[in-house]
């Protein structure tokens, strides 16, 4: 459903937002690694992260990357989304059909786009705060 792209963009933030709540920073190689993600993708995905101010990111030999802790509540999954994949994904055909709407639906589409609609309200209501605690407290995990 997302890109690759997106995926990883998850997963990092998800891993700095953890990092983040503990007050520490996180380094390019180490999210690279963690997530099993080569280095340079790694990189362009925290860039557009960072211009999107959904991360924020430190030069130098004490850089890295953070989010700060009042902003965990305060980001939510669709902004880092939408600063990876855009809003395609709420718009487009299951069957990648150019013309499929209301008026002239694929074999697919009123149940697809009740699920893109669900998936939306999911992204909007989830704050980067509600799945980091939900990591530190085992009740997800975000490596397989």
């Amino acid at each position: 459903m997302f890109s690759k792209a997106c995926e990883y963009a998850i997963k990092g933030t998800l891993f700095i937002a953890v990092k983040s709540s503990k007050n520490k920073k996180a380094s390019l190689l180490e999210i690279a690694k963690e997530k099993n993600s080569p280095t340079a993708f790694t990189a362009k995905i925290l860039q557009k992260l960072s211009r999107t101010n959904i991360v924020d990111s430190t030069k130098g030999p004490n850089g890295g990357f953070k989010i700060e802790p009042e902003k965990l509540n305060q980001i939510r999954l669709i902004q880092v989304v939408a600063a990876i994949d855009g809003e395609a994904i709420y718009d487009g055909c299951a069957l990648g059909f150019c013309e499929c709407n209301d008026q002239h639906p694929c074999p697919v589409h009123h149940d697809y786009k009740q699920i893109r609609d669900d998936l939306k309200q999911m992204l909007i209501n989830t704050s980067l705060l509600d799945l980091s605690t939900d990591i530190e407290k085992r009740k997800s995990f975000l490596k397989s």
